[in-house]
């Protein structure tokens, strides 16, 4: 049993890290009745003078309102997360995943005030659209790149649009794809070269 342990590999730390606290509040959030979601692992308006507010800009993805939504985001996050986690490294993962969640959330507060807002799909999206920058090279753009944003990004357009009060944040979604582009654009665009053009 002990060889068993030893053999296990904490892979990647932010995604199992970011599972295991979700895997926590969604228990905790049980147990108290929701309180515990409404209190730290959801946004929405509560004042700019509320220090809680902006600790909830980020914690709000730790959040789940169930266990089925729990299960529908970490199976895709820890199906891509390891991966993108081993390329780009964890502090450029987490760094990525702080400025979905703050983006989304300021949106929110914003534009949706009346809205209570919690969960890590945004974070899915923006994994699943910087995964699709995995193959991208230099002067060339992957067919499966345009394909994954169109499917997604339109989907959830439709979505919004057809079925407005489903309960599921569609603006959630999107903002995560875009930050996920935008990411995908500044990470794997050639840098310019830093050495010194040659004497004539």
């Amino acid at each position: 049993m002990k060889k068993f342990f030893a053999k296990l590999q904490y892979n990647a730390p932010v995604v199992l890290t970011m599972t295991l606290i979700s895997a926590i509040a969604l228990i905790l959030n049980y147990l108290t009745g929701g309180w515990t979601n409404r209190a730290f692992f959801a946004v929405y308006r509560s004042g700019w003078l509320n220090p809680m507010t902006y600790i909830r800009m980020f914690t709000y993805v730790l959040g789940h309102a169930n266990y089925s939504h729990y299960f529908g985001n970490y199976m895709m996050i820890l199906l891509v997360g390891p991966m993108l986690e081993e390329k780009y490294g964890s502090k450029s993962l987490l760094k990525m995943i702080a400025v979905t969640a703050l983006v989304t959330a300021l949106i929110q507060i914003i534009f949706f005030p009346s809205y209570m807002l919690l969960g890590a799909s945004g974070v899915v999206f923006m994994m699943i659209l910087l995964s699709s920058f995995s193959n991208l090279q230099k002067g060339r753009i992957p067919i499966t790149l345009i394909l994954v944003a169109i499917i997604y990004l339109s989907g959830e357009v439709i979505d919004s649009i057809a079925h407005p009060n489903d309960g599921i944040s569609q603006m959630a979604h999107i903002i995560g794809g875009l930050c996920g582009t935008a990411f995908g654009w500044v990470i794997t665009k050639p840098k310019a070269s830093t050495e010194s053009a040659p004497a004539a």
